[in-house]
């Protein structure tokens, strides 16, 4: 077996996701999301067709959008509590969403392009907790087709597969969550 550096495994062994509500400001700066989005693109891409892109929503951004996400909540009949969570949903620092924005290709099925998609997203989490900052993959009704369209600009082929939140960690350590029982969820052939 080869090994890989032990801090590595390390934080895989322990990484975590930050709840957006214990994320504090700042985020990264412009420069350092730069980075965050450099190795968020090292994924798994058959065919090199890069069938994602970024969407980074700054705090202006998601200031003039969260009452707009909430009319959008109240527009579909959720009840008060449900509209302020929408409402909610853009109290982070920095949200960027991962478009999945699969290409026409005769080898490449959509499904793999999701895929990749979604390897960006766990990229981009990663990337972010491994910086030091506390980082949360959520979608939520922001992701929902209509919003997106209208609000973040996605094409009618498009899908939001995370919108990953990230921040300054909160000064309490997050607790873990119950993991999955691997050896119940395999088998060997």
């Amino acid at each position: 077996m080869t090994t890989a550096p032990n801090d590595t495994l390390q934080f895989m062994g322990t990484r975590r996701s930050h709840p957006p509500k214990t994320l504090l400001r700042p985020g990264p700066d412009r420069d350092e999301l730069a980075r965050l989005l450099e190795l968020a693109a090292r994924v798994p891409d058959h065919g090199k067709l890069e069938p994602w892109r970024f969407v980074v929503l700054d705090r202006e951004a998601l200031d003039r959008l969260a009452p707009v996400l909430a009319q959008a909540a109240a527009a579909t009949g959720a009840d008060e509590a449900a509209v302020e969570k929408a409402r909610s949903a853009f109290d982070s620092p920095l949200i960027v969403a991962v478009v999945s924005s699969p290409v026409d290709s005769p080898r490449i099925p959509e499904w793999e392009q999701v895929l990749s998609a979604g390897a960006v997203c766990l990229s981009l989490l990663n990337a972010a907790l491994a910086a030091g900052y506390g980082a949360c993959w959520l979608t939520g009704p922001a992701a929902q087709p209509d919003f997106a369209r209208a609000h973040l600009g996605l094409g009618p082929h498009e899908r939001i597969a995370g919108l990953i939140h990230i921040g300054t960690r909160g000064p309490k350590d997050i607790p873990d969550r119950p993991r999955p029982d691997v050896a119940a969820r395999t088998v060997f052939l």
